[in-house]
């Protein structure tokens, strides 16, 4: 059995804080520690469920944030920028199911350091007219190969989330959401000892099904008329309102691409502040 980790920050153990997950600050530093041993409780569950191989991706901000020489060697793992599929890179190469680690709610909802992609850019996501968090996105990139998502972790909205989406998924909530910036926090022994019971009783779902490729619509609102007009740039994209765009894909695999570079161009039209 080869499972995969997509491993996101802002859902990790403790974190709360824009410089809790920002490469290069103090508190960055202090976290990646606390986001690694939330990786490695992970891999040692999936391990002590039958997993045989655990595929590590590094799904956030610079991609370059665990601590390799404090992994689990049970444990490989995927680090560095521009994959084809980002977050959700391996989930093609054969793996038996996928663990959503660290994950978060989406923008335009509550839920601590809650965005989709661009932290303050876009306001909401909707995925064939649903809201959609990463973690509804990259579940229907799963279920295109057919893997099912064994666990996700994160805050309690978090949680929430994934049971609409996943709902043969544990869910462990390593923290209570007061606000986007501040949460009830349980400490890392105790996520630990969540988040291995989790995997390892989540092996019994591990199992490469039958994908199913079907079409699907995008759109993404954003907070400012000019960057909707910014993304409306990309062929096969249009403006839907002042401030949102839709495209159509042949796949949920094409439907990810498409996102990438919507929300690239739109951070690069961001300007600075004013007023």
């Amino acid at each position: 059995m080869r499972i995969m980790i997509s491993a996101d920050m802002e859902g990790a153990t403790g974190v709360t804080w824009t410089d809790d997950v920002r490469p290069g600050t103090e508190p960055w530093q202090r976290f990646r520690r606390v986001f690694t041993g939330d990786v490695n409780a992970g891999v040692a569950g999936l391990c002590a469920g039958g997993a045989t191989e655990v595929l590590v991706n590094e799904a956030h901000s610079s991609q370059r944030n665990l601590l390799l020489e404090e992994l689990d060697p049970r444990a490989a793992m995927l680090t560095g920028r521009h994959k084809p599929l980002s977050m959700m890179q391996g989930i093609d190469s054969g793996v038996d199911g996928v663990v959503f680690l660290g994950y978060h709610a989406g923008a335009g909802v509550e839920g601590v350091l809650a965005h989709t992609y661009l932290e303050n850019s876009i306001t909401g996501v909707w995925l064939d007219g649903v809201h959609a968090s990463e973690g509804r996105l990259n579940a229907a990139l799963a279920a295109e190969h057919g893997v099912p998502v064994l666990v996700v972790t994160g805050d309690d909205r978090t949680c929430v989330d994934a049971n609409d989406y996943a709902p043969g998924a544990r869910t462990v909530a390593v923290k209570e959401c007061v606000s986007r910036y501040a949460a009830i926090c349980l400490p890392p022994t105790r996520t630990a000892q969540l988040i291995q019971s989790a995997c390892a009783e989540a092996m019994v779902s591990a199992g490469r099904g039958e994908g199913t490729v079907q079409s699907h619509r995008i759109e993404v609102e954003f907070d400012a008329t000019h960057l909707a007009h910014a993304a409306a740039v990309v062929p096969t994209v249009s403006l839907v309102d002042v401030r949102r765009v839709g495209f159509d894909a042949v796949s949920m695999t094409e439907a990810m691409k498409a996102f990438k570079v919507v929300t690239a161009i739109a951070a690069g039209a961001v300007e600075g502040i004013y007023g």
